[in-house]
């Protein structure tokens, strides 16, 4: 059982592409608890976190491919991830135009690896908590359950479920869920996005009769709540 002080297991993805740095802080983040991936060419990210999106990144602005702030604006026009900047510029304008583009935190090199777990654990701390939501995502499997039931998704409806989660409250309009739901960028009708918020809502409908989880927003789009 947690604590009260205590976190969950979180997936955290490091973009970091001097090798000794990226092997110290998943050293540090692994010992904390913590499962994490790494990446070392900023062209990886967005198709990284398409296919599986996170619960945190640390992104390193200076990197071979796209530099971070580039990843971090386009990062923002599907998914809500929050985002450590890691950054060797001290420049004032280097850190407000990284917040400015939707990073929720940035440090400094050099840096004390037990600093970055510290601001990784503050966000962190932010998120809701699955097992208390009764929702269960496995992004690595595309399974989803609510209350123990198994959701039994398809890949799109997972990745609608997954984005909607992962602001609870936010309102998505039906570009943005195109944007997150098709890779391809293949072109879709708001009634296809209608279509699997109707299958999505059935099925959760399904696992919590009598609630309703999915809420349309006039000529806005959709929002969660749990």
């Amino acid at each position: 059982m947690l604590h009260n002080d205590e976190l969950p297991p979180a997936r955290i993805l490091v973009v970091e592409d001097e090798p000794k740095l990226a092997a110290l802080l998943r050293d540090y983040l692994q010992a904390a608890g913590h499962q994490v991936d790494c990446l070392d060419s900023g062209l990886a990210v967005e198709p990284a976190v398409r296919a599986a999106e996170p619960d945190l990144i640390l992104l390193d602005i200076m990197l071979p491919g796209r530099d971070g702030l580039a990843i971090c604006r386009d990062l923002r026009a599907f998914s809500e991830v929050p985002i450590i900047l890691i950054t060797a510029r001290v420049e004032e304008v280097d850190r407000l135009l990284g917040l400015d583009l939707g990073a929720d935190d940035y440090i400094c090199k050099p840096f004390s690896p037990r600093e970055v777990v510290a601001r990784a654990r503050a966000i962190l701390r932010r998120r809701p908590r699955q097992a208390e939501t009764g929702l269960q995502l496995d992004a690595e499997r595309y399974q989803a359950s609510f209350n123990g039931a198994d959701l039994d998704l398809t890949p799109v409806e997972f990745r609608l479920l997954a984005c909607l989660a992962g602001a609870p409250g936010r309102v998505f309009s039906r570009d943005q869920l195109m944007d997150r739901l098709y890779s391809d960028h293949r072109v879709v009708t708001d009634r296809t996005v209608d279509s699997h918020v109707k299958n999505l809502r059935r099925k959760l409908e399904q696992a919590a009769p009598g609630q309703e989880l999915v809420h349309s927003i006039y000529g806005v789009g959709y929002k969660l709540e749990l």
